[in-house]
């Protein structure tokens, strides 16, 4: 194609160095970049969600949250400096553009990571939500914004650093320094906020579990960032601080698939022998009579000081307290009847103690006579004085 003379004088002509040809293919360059960019990014959203749609795995996911936040205006500069590239730019211009560019990539990389966090957020909050894990909204949500500021902050020394030339080794120091100092101020409060992660993460118990800690028996109300509260059996509601909590041995009563129960009988030591035989099988069956429980053991276990012990082991198989309560009741109750039809008598703490006499000592027999009565009374009177 021939370009008519006075056209190609004016696509020769230079402007900022460059001539008008040069500016128009950086300008269509950038056009076609800036297209292009922008129909990738839509095809990428529209078809991995499809495929995000088909599989279980959240990663996909992830991804498309992550490509959709992308911004146009880094499109726009990835355009620009598409285009620019072949100019020769003028040096203020020139020492402009670099900077832009990690700018705008540092700040489009904050936008990635800020969009896999709220993914991340979004994903645990539905998965407790639809599992009845009932732990803190407020605890993920804060785990969020926290991940979320320390993205920023490093994405902020970052540019300092490579993008304004600022020497950002004494800042860290001052803040690693001011950083001990705070976390020395408040310790216990850090504490209880890594022991609430902890909670979280680990799962030791959920928000609805009867739990006990020490001597401390109650259900879990709520977890929070630096306490969980805890309503007791006896009503009053207990404020413990998560770290004292992890610190303390924890029973988590919602998660007992059985109750192992010790059974111990003490009856007298005049029980016949043949009875002592039968005792343990009668407590067998017993046992056995009641559901759902599972019989292990019945046996004489021992001689005591006042008594002869039976012990019986089984298991009621059900977390229910009332259920294990009615159970025992039932058991203690029948074993009462069985004893009593049987002339079985249970043993009290009791001592016999066996005097015996010295060799060729005789007793001798109590005085009778009331032993109330009191002495004989002597009366003694004073010597009359002599007559004058």
């Amino acid at each position: 194609m021939v370009i008519p003379t006075p056209l190609a004088d004016v696509l020769r002509t230079e402007f900022l160095h460059n001539s008008v040809q040069a500016w128009l293919t950086a300008a269509l360059t950038a056009a076609i970049v800036l297209l292009v960019g922008l129909l990738a990014r839509r095809l990428l959203v529209a078809r991995l969600s499809k495929i995000s749609e088909r599989t279980t795995n959240q990663l996909d996911d992830m991804v498309v949250g992550m490509i959709a936040r992308t911004r146009t205006w880094f499109v726009i500069s990835l355009a620009l400096v598409a285009g620019l590239a072949p100019l020769t730019l003028p040096p203020r211009l020139a020492m402009l553009v670099a900077p832009a560019t990690k700018l705008a990539f540092l700040w489009q990389t904050a936008l990635w990571c800020a969009a896999g966090v709220e993914f991340w957020v979004k994903h645990q909050l539905e998965n407790r939500t639809g599992s009845g894990d009932r732990t803190s909204i407020a605890m993920i949500s804060a785990m969020g914004v926290g991940a979320t500021v320390l993205i920023w902050i490093l994405i902020l020394l970052t540019a300092l650093r490579t993008v304004f030339g600022v020497e950002i080794t004494p800042l860290i120091t001052g803040l690693g320094v001011s950083g001990i100092a705070v976390a020395l101020a408040v310790q216990n409060i850090l504490g209880d906020l890594l022991a609430a992660l902890a909670i979280v993460f680990d799962k030791p118990f959920d928000v609805g579990d009867p739990i006990g800690v020490d001597q401390i028996s109650g259900t879990v109300e709520r977890i929070g960032l630096k306490t969980t509260h805890i309503r007791s059996t006896s009503g009053e509601q207990i404020i413990i601080g998560n770290g004292d909590l992890l610190k303390s041995r924890l029973r988590n009563y919602r998660r007992m698939q059985q109750r192992r129960v010790v059974l111990l009988l003490d009856v007298t030591y005049d029980t016949p022998p043949a009875m002592l035989e039968r005792i343990p099988k009668m407590v067998e069956a017993i046992v056995k009579a009641q559901q759902p429980v599972k019989f292990d053991r019945s046996h004489v276990a021992s001689f005591g000081e006042s008594a002869i012990r039976i012990e019986t082991i089984y298991f009621v198989t059900s977390p229910d307290y009332n259920l294990y309560m009615n159970i025992q009741q039932a058991i203690y109750l029948e074993v009462m009847r069985q004893f009593e039809a049987q002339q079985v008598k249970f043993a009290f703490p009791s001592r016999t103690l066996y005097v015996e006499a010295p060799a060729g000592a005789l007793a001798e027999p109590l005085a009778e006579g009331p032993r109330d009565a009191p002495p004989e009374r002597q009366d003694h009177k004073a010597p009359e004085a002599p007559a004058r």
